[in-house]
């Protein structure tokens, strides 16, 4: 079942990172198994000034992360909204990354630009989630593509 504008803005609202360090704009299809979400990296973000000084490049840890955000934490929320989890079971639990593989770059992203990230579960069982990820430029162009894997904790507990 895909989701609704509804269950996406909850989603979005479920998830924990925040700015600065939050590489979600928006949603644009997901269920159980996929997520296609977009980001816009902003030329104001706080990493661009130091790397590189004049010439600023997207870092390729925050292309990661926002690998993981996208293809990790939300679709795991997503997972959980379709296992009938309450809000308030999935708001305690924080996804911690805990794997990447085959993670290859094949572009760099400038400010302003804006990438599409599409996450294909693999697994999730106890949990744990595993995806398949890549992020694209606009015009389709490959970024960074990878094996990503995530474990939801308490972080209270």
């Amino acid at each position: 079942m895909a989701a609704d504008a509804r269950m996406i803005k909850q989603i979005l609202d479920l998830i924990p990172q925040q700015r600065p360090f939050r590489f979600i704009d928006d949603i644009l299809e997901v269920d159980d198994k996929h997520i296609r979400a977009v980001y816009r990296f902003r030329d104001d973000e706080f990493f661009y000034e130091g790397h590189f000084p004049g010439h600023p490049v997207t870092p390729g840890v925050i292309l990661i992360e926002t690998m993981a955000q996208a293809g990790v934490v939300a679709l795991g929320i997503a997972i959980l909204l379709h296992q009938n989890r309450s809000v308030s079971e999935i708001r305690e639990l924080k996804t911690l990354f805990t794997f990447a593989e085959s993670v290859e770059f094949t572009g760099m992203v400038a400010p302003g630009e804006k990438v599409t990230v599409v996450g294909e579960k693999i697994y999730f069982r106890r949990g744990s989630i595993k995806t398949k990820v890549s992020s694209e430029r606009q015009n389709g162009q490959s970024v960074c593509t990878g094996v990503l894997m995530g474990t939801g904790v308490k972080l209270d507990a």
